[in-house]
């Protein structure tokens, strides 16, 4: 098998997401259009193809059908972003877990995994999350 090519910092912030969503082996609709929103508006996504979404989605998910798939995921999204965007990460991480407006085990599995993969301190992780949690609220 090739080594996948290098990770841009979009294309690991896209994986983040894309891991969240696919955590509880099911990509819900409210998750797919969070991240389509949050590709489409955020300024860190200006230059970012829509092609580029669909390739990462594949990559993830090819990644995570493998034996220790998760650890090499994490690697190369270490590798591909920028220390001063890993709590953009995760905040975009919580905000697809949210948007469905509950948190499955699996999800809050893989946000703790994420925390620790980008060194999130927990105390920035709990205001990451309240915001998140605020976002998504319904009446």
């Amino acid at each position: 098998m090739t080594e996948p090519a290098p990770l841009t910092p979009q294309d690991s912030l896209a994986a983040i997401m894309i891991a969240v969503s696919a955590a509880d082996a099911t990509i819900r609709t409210s998750e797919l259009v969070k991240i389509t929103n949050i590709v489409n508006n955020l300024p860190v996504f200006a230059d970012y193809d829509d092609r580029d979404l669909t390739r990462m989605s594949q990559t993830v998910f090819d990644l995570l059908d493998q034996e220790d798939g998760l650890d090499a995921l994490f690697g190369l999204i270490r590798e591909g972003l920028p220390e001063r965007l890993n709590e953009t990460a995760y905040a975009l991480a919580c905000d697809v877990a949210a948007a469905d407006g509950t948190i499955a085990e699996p999800e809050g599995r893989m946000l703790e995994e994420i925390r620790y993969e980008l060194n999130i301190d927990r105390l920035h992780a709990a205001a990451i999350e309240r915001g998140a949690r605020a976002r998504h609220m319904t009446v």
